[in-house]
This record gives C-alpha cells, structure tokens and sequence, in this order.
C-alpha cells in the first residue's frame, strides 16, 4: 500500500501534528493497494461498503500502532498546553486593547462637542444662512422666490389667463377686469410680503424664525446633555461609568482566566488537568509495563507448548483441531452448521476421510449444501496426494465442495495462498500466523459461491442423485477389488480359486450396479425431457 501519512499526537481530545499546527478535520488519502491479500479482502466488498471497511481496517492499524508504542509524550502535551495558553492570553489582551480604543474613537468622532460629526450637522442646519434658513429663501422670498414664480408663470403677462383675456380680444370688461385683478394682486402681493418680511414682528416668517430659535435652543441644550450622559458612560475618568464597569470585568476575567490555566497555581484547572494526566499516564505505564510482562510469559509458554506439539505425533491432529475450530467459530456468524466428523466413517466402507464437514444455513441461496474440509500439516504431502484425498472425502461426506487446508510451514513449494481445482479450494494456512486467516477466510468464501453455482446448476435436475452416487462409489469400491484381485491373480498361483470367486461375486456386483446406473440414467434424462418441452 503506497501513501504518506503524517505522524500525529492526541492530547485532551485535540490532533495536532508534530510541527506543533492544528490539524484539520478531514485527510484525503489517494492510495494504491499493491498487497494481494489486501486486495483479496476488498474485493470481497461492494464499492459501498468498500470504504468503510478500509478506514476500519486502517484505523485499527494506527491504534495497534499506537499502542505499541506504549505511552503518550507527556513533554508534547505541556510544551503545546503551554503554547495554547500564551497563544491564549495574547489574544485576550489584544483585543481587549482594540476594543477600547475603537469604541473611545468611535464616539468621540460622533458625539464630542468641539469636533463631532452631529454637533457640526446640527450648527450647519440652524445658523444663520444656514440650509434651512436658505430652502425658505428659495421658496418664499424675493421676487426670485419659488412663489413669486409660480404666481407669475400663472398670473403674469404671459401666462395662458392673460393671453385668453388680453384686451385685443376684448374691450372694457377685460380691462375692467385687468384693473381689479392687478390692484387685488398687489394687495395680495403687499400682504405675502408683509407677512414673510423680517420687519414685521408680527408676520408668519418672524413668528416661525422664533420658534425654529426657541426649539432650536432646546433642542441643543437636550443633545448636550444627553451627548454629556454619553461621554460621562464611557469616561475612564467616572469610578461607576459603563466603561470602567467593562473594563473591570474584562480585567476581573482575564485574572480568572489566567489563574485558572497557571502551572504555579496548584488548584488551577490546567495544574489538576496536568495531575490527572501524569496520574493516567502513569498508570496507563504500570499497565503496559504489566501487560508486556504477561506477553512475555505468555509467549514463553506458547513457544514452550509449540515446541512439545512440534515434538509429539499429535502435532498434525493439533493441526485439524485448529481448522475445525476456526471453521466453527466463523460458521455461527453466517448461520450454517459446522461438524466434525474425522472420527465417524462416511458412505465408503471403513473410511474416515474428512475432517469437518460445512453444512449451508437456511438463510443461504445454497441452503443445505456441503463442503467437506480436509486438514493436514504432514511434510512432502504434494498437491496431488492432496487432489486424490480431498476427492475421495467429497465422496465419501456426500459434500459438493471439498476444501483442502494445507500447513504453510510443510506446504510444497510454489503454491499459492488461494486457488481452486474444479469443484476443490486448496489454501494455505498457519494458525499462530494471523495474517494468514484471511486465507483461509477468502478459502471459505470461495467454496460457499461454488456451492451456490452447483445449486443453481442442479436446480432445473428433479432426478434422485442419491443413488447414482451410492453406485459410483460402489463401483470405484468394486474397481479398486478388481484390480487386486487381477494382481493377487498374477502373482499369488495358490490363491487362484479364491481370487476367482471375488471376481465372480465383484463381477456380479458391478453389473447390478450399472443397471442401477443405467436406470436413474434413464430417469434423469426424461426428467430433463420434460423440464425442456
């Protein structure tokens, strides 16, 4: 597997790495799996599940990894403790500093009597020729006034009512008219500009210029004073101003803070975090130290007991004892049944051959399907001699799918972990190796689709195949007499009558067998007849 992946320490809840960065939440890894039995295992998972398994598999790596290593680097815990903190408290004090001089700028830039931005506003509304006193000028006050311009654009000689009526259109009433209008105008005129000249005391503009003043006044003398509440909330210079209350805070908090993540202070948070660490780290040390002893002796007296295993003949009945177990184990998790039958004959006369046999659960598409397994661990036992027994313990079990465990300390050379022959899986497999399981596992797996693809392919097959398997193997039974007898025949002269006799009873037997042969034969092929009209 190829890839880089950094080193990283774990310290109360938080990953950092060993440049001493916060590392993030989230690592994508592009990786080439090269291993075959890592590429086996995930082959055997759907591109759904595959992920999930690797990151399993992956994270179980790193923590065995990591508790190999024993104990946690204390020296890298406090070095980044102590960089948090000052980190920590820089910060702290920083901000602090900022927000005090931007909230004093911000409102001595907008509420300072002498260069504020609002006192300025209010002074250029209110002054003399200040904008207020200009608009009313504009709308109400000389001859170029709004108002003026509006009666003349309406009343004036050429307005629209002065063309309809001129006296070239119409003599006497219109000048009548003209005469009357024009003095009413000027009357009217007269009034507008009484009532909006400064003169006069008692005009509408004089009267409004005097209130606009007097709220004026009032209006300046309630925003100095509120401006002067302000100033005095946010004065250093006031004991009980809103400022010095936040900066008292701030200061009280700081101090906590700072007291409660000091080494010197002994009932500071981070002094009993750091005893509790170095509490935990010393015993998770007593335990390691306790647990390698218990492994020492526990491989010593492994080795010991594979050492007088190795020595005693029992060693190869060990071999199948671990095999049948393994099998056993991992048949309860997928429902089916595992017995061991290595003590018991099967369909063969006096034979044993098989060691455990593997029945399909219900749940499986194969239900009651069998696989027969064969164990052996004896030294120079060749892949054919494996190929003859596995064969004849298929037979001899009643099984569709024999698998054949080889010892991958006596195995022959050259041969692979997992492959198959036909309707046989051969594996190699060591039980005080735990990379190998997976072998045999793959092994399992194997022989379990190859049951389900019998299944299918005999499913459109009615016919009894009971029979016709109990007459094969009493043929090849039969066989194997006939031909010692022939041997016996040609060698041993005395023995000729008896020789004669099998092969007149074997004889007789064969033939029974081969018209019971022939007739579910028969049976079958018209079975087949029928499946297919």
């Amino acid at each position: 597997m190829a890839g880089v992946i950094g080193r990283k320490e774990q310290a109360d809840g938080l990953l950092f790495a060993t440049d001493g960065e916060e590392l993030p939440d989230g690592l994508e890894l592009i990786l080439t799996v090269t291993d075959r039995e890592s590429i086996d295992e995930l082959s055997s998972y759907g591109e759904a599940e595959r992920e999930s398994f690797a990151l399993q598999a992956l994270r179980i790596g790193v923590l065995a990894l990591r508790q190999a290593r024993g104990r946690i680097d204390a020296d890298l815990i406090q070095r980044e403790t102590q960089r948090m903190l000052g980190a920590l408290e820089g910060r702290l004090s920083a901000y602090s500093l900022q927000m005090h001089e931007k909230l004093s700028g911000s409102l001595k830039e907008y509420f300072d009597p002498a260069s504020g931005r609002f006192h300025d506003r209010v002074q250029q509304l209110v002054k003399q020729d200040g904008e207020l006193e200009q608009v009313l000028r504009r709308q109400i006050g000389g001859n170029d006034s709004e108002l003026c311009r509006t009666l003349l654009a309406h009343f004036g000689q050429q307005s629209p009512l002065m063309k309809l009526l001129s006296p070239n259109e119409s003599q006497g009433l219109l000048s009548s008219l003209r005469q009357t209008l024009e003095g009413q105008l000027t009357n009217q005129r007269e009034h507008v500009l009484k009532e909006f000249s400064l003169d006069n005391k008692e005009g509408a503009l004089a009267r409004m210029i005097g209130e606009l003043t007097s709220s004026h006044g009032q209006l300046t003398e309630a925003l100095e004073k509120k401006i002067g509440v302000v100033i005095d909330e946010f004065s250093l210079d006031k004991e009980d101003s809103a400022l010095n209350r936040l900066v008292r805070n701030v200061d009280r908090a700081q101090t906590t803070i700072t007291r409660e993540f000091s080494l010197d202070n002994d009932a500071s948070s981070l002094a009993r975090m750091r005893r509790e660490l170095m509490g935990v780290l010393e015993k998770q040390s007593e335990t390691n130290t306790k647990f390698q002893e218990e492994v020492k002796v526990a491989l010593s007296s492994m080795a010991a007991r594979r050492a007088e295993a190795e020595r005693s003949t029992r060693h190869g009945m060990a071999f199948e004892e671990a095999v049948c177990a393994y099998v056993e184990f991992h048949a309860q998790h997928s429902g089916d049944v595992a017995t061991r039958v290595g003590n018991s004959t099967g369909l063969i006369k006096n034979s044993k051959v098989g060691d455990c046999l593997l029945e399909l659960g219900p749940d499986c598409a194969a239900a009651g399907a069998k696989i027969i397994i064969e164990a052996k661990q004896q030294g120079a036992y060749s892949l054919a001699q494996a190929r003859s027994e596995i064969e004849v313990a298929r037979k001899n079990r009643d099984a569709q799918i024999g698998l054949f465990v080889f010892s991958k300390r006596t195995a022959p050379e050259c041969l692979e972990e997992v492959f198959r022959s036909g309707d046989d899986v051969f594996v190699l497999w060591d039980p005080e190796d735990a990379s190998t399981n997976l072998h045999l596992k793959i092994a399992v797996t194997l022989a379990r689709a190859l049951c389900i693809r019998v299944e299918k392919r005999q499913q459109a097959q009615a016919a009894d195949f009971e029979a016709i398997t109990a007459a094969i193997l009493e043929i090849e039974k039969q066989s194997n007499s006939l031909g010692e007898a022939s041997k016996s025949a040609e060698t041993i002269k005395s023995g000729a009558e008896k020789i004669l006799d099998r092969v007149r009873i074997t004889r007789k037997s064969l033939e029974r067998q081969v018209e019971l042969l022939n007739e579910r034969i028969a049976d079958l092929r018209s079975t087949q007849t029928e499946i297919a009209s």
